[in-house]
């Protein structure tokens, strides 16, 4: 099936991007050399987050925006998974909550203390177990606060409750790992992509597969065209490369570039296809992705794309987005302008856009309420809003206790190299048992042979 794409005259045909300056890039920064496919990096109104380099666990930085230039090597980390960390998004409501998936099989929901971490952060305000095998995707609900979605390498996608800590749907139709994952606009369908080829929409309280869409296998590690079923059900597309929806009123759509491709919200009808000489493309099984600008090619790993409410509508930023160089450890912000000579506010370029306040609570959502997103304008400057405060569920304490042990306590392990210090303690203390059972036995035969002595001394008889 031969496909031409068809592009439209675009208002932002004069838009130019612009690089910041060094000083104001993120210097410094042990980015992660992994291989998984994801972002791993994560960007909001206040904070930047990172992904970087660590040995014994996986940590990420998270960085207030206004603190550029050389980071320095001992910044604290958030460092509390045991394997290393595969995704982290920002809570679309909550400013200073990020939740984070690992190798480990866990997720976890981190609360950033006002102006960022001072020290280590080790401990979660909230911790999920459900996965049998790694966790290699999260995705908050677009309209729903505190319901987040996780997808693990043993081919299920959980729905969390946040408000309770538990899982409360298992979606269990696809048949190998899930590659990517997003909603449409009002959070009432799920798309997914999968390595078997095919692309799911899907209805995520329920569980049930409205369309499947079947691609061509590219023969390159996971990297196939693919074919998509339309919103309407009424055509299919094809592409050279991996596909990712970009929400919009109208339902799925798609940005058009070969590679793996960042989910963008948009509102104002635009989209990266409308930048001429732009392509942003993430790091491929390969590792050769390359962001092209007009004359030159830079190699990346991935990159976060900031929310519309973040953007500096007094220079008509109209996107922006955070470059990851992993060999020079830097993180480079790049900001797409349309040029415009007036000073006042340009309400072509900013309609209406998905604010910070929810639309529904997570029983609404989960009983079948469906909303759109509360909009909001920018024409007055983003003002943060503090009235949604995170509060982690309180779970009663159970115990199960068997010869004064505590089951429920002494947790099993989750990851091989957990399971490894746990049989070497073991070790240690059965060997610590065997070398006191010795020492007591000897103890025993004294004390026999004294009460002997003492039976048979003269003064007895």
């Amino acid at each position: 099936m031969s496909w031409r794409p068809q592009y439209r005259s675009s208002k932002f045909r004069n838009v130019y991007g612009k690089a910041a300056s060094r000083e104001h890039c993120f210097d410094g920064i042990p980015i992660t050399k992994n291989v998984h496919d994801n972002h791993f990096c994560a960007v909001n109104a206040r904070y930047l987050a990172i992904v970087t380099e660590s040995a014994g666990g996986g940590s990420f930085l998270v960085i207030p925006l206004e603190q550029t230039g050389r980071i320095e090597p001992n910044y604290p980390k958030v460092c509390g998974h045991q394997g290393n960390v595969l995704d982290i998004k920002w809570n679309p409501f909550i400013e200073n909550i990020i939740a984070s998936c690992s190798e480990d099989t866990s997720v976890r929901i981190w609360e950033i203390p006002e102006g960022g971490l001072k020290r280590n952060m080790t401990e979660a305000v909230l911790e999920l177990y459900g996965h049998s095998r790694r966790v290699g995707l999260v995705e908050w609900h677009p309209t729903t606060n505190n319901i987040l979605l996780s997808a693990g390498y043993d081919y299920k996608v959980m729905i969390w409750n946040l408000d309770i800590g538990e899982p409360v749907k298992m979606i269990d139709c696809h048949t190998d790992v899930i590659l990517c994952m997003s909603f449409n606009t009002d959070g009432s369908l799920l798309a997914t992509t999968c390595k078997d080829k095919r692309l799911r929409v899907v209805e995520p309280r329920s569980g049930r597969v409205l369309q499947v869409g079947r691609g061509a296998w590219s023969g390159i590690l996971g990297r196939n065209p693919v074919e998509l079923l339309s919103h309407s059900g009424s055509s299919m597309l094809e592409f050279p490369g991996w596909l990712i929806p970009v929400l919009s009123h109208s339902g799925f759509s798609m940005l058009e570039f070969p590679g793996w491709l960042i989910p963008v919200l948009s509102h104002s009808g635009f989209s990266m296809l409308e930048f001429p000489g732009w392509l942003i493309p993430v790091l491929s099984h390969s590792g050769s992705s390359m962001l092209e600008f007009p004359g030159w090619l830079i190699p990346v790993l991935s990159t976060g794309v900031m929310p519309k409410h973040g953007l500096d509508v007094s220079a008509c930023e109209v996107f922006r987005f955070y470059k990851l160089i992993t060999l020079k450890g830097l993180i480079e912000p790049i900001s797409m302008i349309v040029p415009r000579r007036s000073e006042t506010y340009q309400e072509d370029i900013y309609p209406m856009t998905p604010g910070t306040e929810p639309a529904l609570t997570p029983d609404e959502w989960l009983s079948g309420v469906n909303r759109d997103p509360i909009l909001m304008s920018l024409k007055e400057g983003y003002k943060r809003n503090a009235k949604i405060v995170f509060k982690a569920p309180v779970r009663e304490k159970k115990s199960v206790v068997v010869n004064g042990i505590d089951l429920l306590e002494n947790v099993p392990p989750r990851t091989e190299n957990e399971l490894l210090r746990v049989f070497f303690r073991q070790q240690d203390e059965i060997r610590r048992l065997k070398d006191e059972l010795s020492q007591k036995d000897i103890q025993v035969r004294q004390l026999q042979l004294e009460l002997k002595n003492l039976l048979n001394s003269p003064k007895n008889n």
